[in-house]
């Protein structure tokens, strides 16, 4: 198969396939009713890197990369946010080099795909114009709905018909406009005319910024389509602007930049991910390397006393095990350690063990996966919020009540019937309404917002091809992505799911999700390109927590090495070998990180993984990790894990290392 002619994805979870579902489960809304800036008719836009737009008392601060963007009380500014570092910090907060009065009295978002989003304007009941905004372009583009002025808080210096700059704060922005008048810092325009700003890089000369100026063609919306080719899962988004040419685009580091993006110009932004090429062009597209989902360690490597030690911890762990936990984050991951002991017996040939692990897991799925699990009891079961489009845990945490987290939360629970059911179909069609809506509330594709029960593609982000974790993102530094590795573990689980449950459009889906959200864990969590100078300042050479403004050697929870690292490993699943590709900085690189995590303090949060981890570096680094974990405290193995599994990673990783 030619890589430039991909295996296109299908459509998943379409209307008629849901609705039925969607009917079986109780409808009930647990979070109170939040304020929404948002056109009938559309969908709560949770998990989105423009969610700020929408929810809060009043807008926040967004980053369409590599732009900031921020509502006035009556229009809105712009800017390219300058970044810069401290020890734990990457910084690039949102600025107003170029701000626009529209006259405005209130905004709303009135449209919007995964990549881009519309504000439209209005003065009481008239509607003004529109705005459009997207990751991946540099521009504002405002569209007039009636004639009207934008007034610029400074002067237009003309360069030429309908063409123009404006400096502020110390930066250039193009300005190019269509049906309008431009005076002094007025900008008259027309019904139907438009209005274009970008900021001009720096050292473009004349002649390059006229170009630039030719190419800023008024953006109307990104589409995104996927597909699966011989080298990878290809990725095309494709930036719709008025006319239909060329328009101005910025592609990522991990896209490959101007190597991969056509029209790209030697021009560039220094952004705090790096610096990326000004381009003119329809679209970027980009390939990454295919990550398979597994559901079972290879124990081939194994001896007879490593198989024997293992053996023996897994009949004490199942022996031990806790009981199942009933909120929907602690309630996935407790079924996940149960299906990861079920994955050991049955690779050691555990019988007994075997029977009785499917047994537990069997019944404590069945009570997740009962419709109507929740008009009779409080936990263990979901409803469907009919506000905010989405599938709920009755029993919530960290706020999976506003959407939160839902992909770390249910890629669990998808992870374990997929291991579980791998080889019973008629499991996996017991499971399937309830289970199938986790993975619509996470992983819908239609390409038509208007045309399902959930949002597409709820929280991931096919421009930085990694998701977002907050459902409103009432932040002034955008959304956010701590743990990367449970984000793989979503798509790595759905993938298992659709194995099990037969759903080769889901199981496309998964393996473009998957390789995609693996290929940004590395680039910018993992092993992230920290050589620009707007780094200096930073002292690690890892990112735990990223933002659309900042990035941070940081965690929600704790302040321990062990668990900022840990976060970008949990939960070691069979699927992590990803972490020691050459993209994850190979042997060396996980060495450093792991000495960094297992060196500070006695707080050992997430502890387990970074030894898993470590196992990863070689022989050596096998042996020294595999000393610890015999020996590491009940106390410090997540709840997630399992001495069992922690060795038996550990040992699968390194030939001989028990020796």
């Amino acid at each position: 198969m030619s890589p430039t002619q991909p295996t296109a994805g299908k459509p998943v979870f379409t209307t008629s396939e849901v609705a039925p579902l969607v009917a079986k489960l109780p409808q009930r809304s647990i979070a109170p009713a939040p304020t929404m800036r948002l056109a009938n008719g559309l969908k709560p836009p949770t998990n989105k890197w423009f969610s700020g737009l929408v929810f809060g008392a009043a807008p926040s601060a967004v980053f369409p990369f590599p732009l900031s963007f921020q509502q006035t009380a009556s229009g809105f500014s712009a800017g390219l946010p300058a970044a810069t570092s401290t020890t734990n910090t990457v910084f690039g907060a949102a600025v107003a080099q170029v701000s626009v009065d529209l006259g405005a009295t209130s905004a709303l978002v009135s449209r919007y795909d995964t990549v881009s989003v519309t504000i439209e304007y209005r003065r009481g009941s008239t509607v003004l114009g529109h705005v459009t905004i997207a990751e991946g372009s540099p521009q504002v583009s405002f569209s007039a709905a009636t004639a009207g002025t934008a007034e610029l808080d400074s002067a237009i210096t003309s360069t030429g018909t309908g063409r123009g700059t404006v400096t502020a704060a110390g930066r250039t922005w193009g300005v190019v406009t269509t049906q309008a008048d431009v005076s002094g810092s007025s900008v008259s325009l027309r019904a139907g005319g438009t209005l274009v700003l970008f900021p001009v890089p720096d050292g473009a000369s004349a002649a390059q910024t006229t170009a630039l100026m030719s190419s800023a063609a008024p953006l109307e919306q990104v589409s995104t389509s996927y597909g699966s080719t011989s080298s990878g899962q290809q990725t095309t988004l494709a930036y719709r602007s008025t006319g239909g040419g060329k328009t101005l685009v910025v592609p990522l580091p991990h896209q490959g930049g101007s190597a991969a993006t056509a029209g790209c110009t030697d021009l560039s932004y220094v952004t705090l991910y790096g610096t990326v090429p000004v381009c003119a062009s329809t679209k970027i597209v980009f390939t990454t390397p295919t990550v398979p989902a597994r559901a079972a360690l290879d124990l081939s490597t194994l001896t007879a006393a490593d198989r024997a030690e293992v053996g023996k911890q897994l009949t004490a762990d199942v022996a031990a095990a806790p009981p199942f936990a009933a909120d929907t984050y602690f309630g996935g991951k407790t079924l996940y350690r149960s299906a990861m002991l079920l994955s050991l017996a049955r690779e050691l040939g555990d019988k007994a063990a075997v029977a009785t692990l499917t047994s537990r897991l069997t019944a404590q799925l069945d009570k997740w996966t009962e419709p109507g699990g929740c008009t009779t009891r409080g936990q263990e079961c979901f409803v469907y919020d009919p506000r905010l489009k989405s599938v709920v845990g009755l029993a919530n945490s960290f706020g999976s009540e506003v959407d939160n987290d839902h992909h770390f939360h249910y890629g669990y629970f998808l992870y374990a019937a997929g291991v579980v059911a791998q080889d019973s179909p008629k499991l996996a069609a017991r499971w399937a309404p309830v289970m199938n809506l986790l993975a619509a509330d996470i992983a819908t594709h239609t390409g038509d917002e208007s045309s399902s029960a959930f949002l597409d593609n709820r929280a991931y982000d096919p421009y930085f091809s990694h998701s977002w974790a907050s459902g409103y993102s009432e932040f002034a530094d955008g959304n956010n992505q701590e743990s990367s590795s449970e984000a793989v573990n979503a798509w790595a689980g759905l993938e298992l799911w659709a194995g099990a449950s037969g759903d080769r459009a889901l199981a496309g889906e998964a393996a473009w999700l998957l390789s995609n959200e693996t290929a940004s864990a590395l680039a910018y969590y993992v092993n992230p390109d920290l050589s620009g100078a707007q780094f200096d300042g930073f002292s690690h050479s890892l990112v735990s927590l990223n933002w659309g403004a900042k990035r941070d050697f940081a965690t929600w929870f704790s302040a321990a090495p062990s668990a900022i690292v840990g976060i970008q490993l949990i939960p070691m699943s069979p699927t992590s070998s990803y972490l020691a590709s050459k993209a994850g900085g190979g042997s060396a690189h996980i060495a450093a990180l792991s000495k960094t995590a297992l060196a500070e303090g006695a707080d050992q949060t997430l502890v387990d993984y970074v030894l898993m981890y470590q196992s990863l570096a070689g022989p050596d680094q096998a042996k020294a990790a595999l000393a610890v974990a015999r020996k590491l405290p009940a106390k410090d193995i997540d709840n997630g894990d399992s001495r069992a599994y922690l060795l038996a990673y550990i040992l699968a990783n390194a030939a001989g290392a028990s020796k």
